[in-house]
């Protein structure tokens, strides 16, 4: 079964510690105290205690780490590791990449140039995934492709061709695409809060020529 994004019974909006700013919870980050008093992210909202919440970016984590935001928010004491912008980096490209795992057990990924080009000029693709280690003669193909077939699926550049190949049990992986349905709304909809957490652009479609990027670094920026 594809997951949907976790979401909190009753709780349209909750508050930045940081901005002090209204949000859904789609579009921050929960951290707990956890046992051990060191500060845990939760990125999936279900961990249990009290939780605060930082809108979803990098820049925000790492000063609420910086300035104590936590400890005075949960109002105890709190370890917030110094790299823990980067830690939640870390785990929302991982539930990325396992959304990703789940869509190919459920026979939605295509892989390979010739696969994704066939896909695309019979429609129905939901999102286009290319390394963003690939070479550009590839990416500059596909987006012909794309914009021949008047397609609107955004192009997902955020993560290497060995983390795809992980994800997908293959060699090699440079070019993929997902069948539209519910695990490429899910993979998208991941991939879209990676990106605002890293603060990269969000594409509109391969037609356009746009893409979900990835940062320069691969991970995530501190403002």
């Amino acid at each position: 079964m594809i997951e949907t994004m976790t979401r909190e019974p009753h709780v349209s909006e909750r508050t930045c510690i940081v901005t002090r700013r209204r949000g859904a919870p789609e579009a921050m980050i929960r951290f707990v105290r956890g046992p051990d008093g060191a500060l845990a992210p939760d990125i999936a909202a279900r961990l249990p205690g009290r939780g605060v919440w930082v809108t979803g970016r990098a820049d925000l984590v790492a000063q609420a780490a910086r300035k104590h935001l936590f400890a005075r928010s949960l109002k105890t004491s709190v370890a917030a590791d110094p790299q823990l912008a980067d830690d939640v980096d870390r785990l929302l490209e991982a539930d990325c990449l396992r959304m990703l795992s789940l869509a190919n057990k459920a026979g939605a990924v295509m892989a390979g140039f010739g696969k994704v080009a066939d896909a695309l000029a019979q429609g129905g693709v939901g999102a286009l995934i290319e390394a963003r280690d690939g070479g550009e003669d590839g990416r500059r193909k596909l987006a012909q492709a794309a914009r021949r077939a008047e397609s609107t699926a955004p192009v997902i550049g955020l993560f290497a061709s060995l983390q795809l190949d992980l994800a997908l049990g293959r060699t090699n992986v440079i070019h993929a695409a997902l069948a539209e349905g519910g695990a490429s709304t899910a993979f998208i909809a991941r991939c879209r809060r990676l990106a605002a957490y890293r603060g990269v652009c969000l594409g509109g479609g391969a037609a356009s020529g746009e893409d979900i990027e990835a940062s320069p670094n691969g991970g995530a920026r501190e403002g």
